[in-house]
């Protein structure tokens, strides 16, 4: 979380009690307790308002599906290249590609059009 490891944790809360001392931690702790339940009831309290105010049609919305991270870019053009469209222009006609092949190279095997000598 944060991207804090553990170790880096302990060595916060090492400095932190030496710097505030264990007479004043159990205040601070309290403080900074009280601090992340009100940014969450906030939080709560803004996501309640915005289904509110979106209304029921956005109530039942799968948001994990339209969230921009889970889509690949390579995939999405090879997807939108691939597609077989009808022509726009009249007497087009699409020439078709084959995928090249590909062979793999034995050991010590150099590519036909490589030009560095070994």
């Amino acid at each position: 979380m944060f991207g804090i490891s553990g170790g880096e944790a302990i060595l916060i809360l090492v400095v932190a009690l030496v710097v505030i001392g264990p007479e004043r931690l159990p205040e601070y702790a309290e403080k900074l307790k009280d601090l992340i339940k009100s940014l969450k009831r906030y939080a709560t309290g803004a996501k309640d308002d915005l289904r509110e105010t979106l209304g029921p049609e956005f109530s039942d919305v799968d948001w994990r599906k339209l969230d921009p991270r889970q889509y690949d870019p390579r995939v999405i053009v090879r997807e939108a290249l691939m597609e077989d469209d009808e022509p726009q222009t009249p007497g087009y006609q699409a020439a078709s590609v084959a995928a090249p092949t590909v062979r793999r190279l034995e050991p010590g095997e150099r590519a036909p059009f490589d030009t560095e000598a070994t």
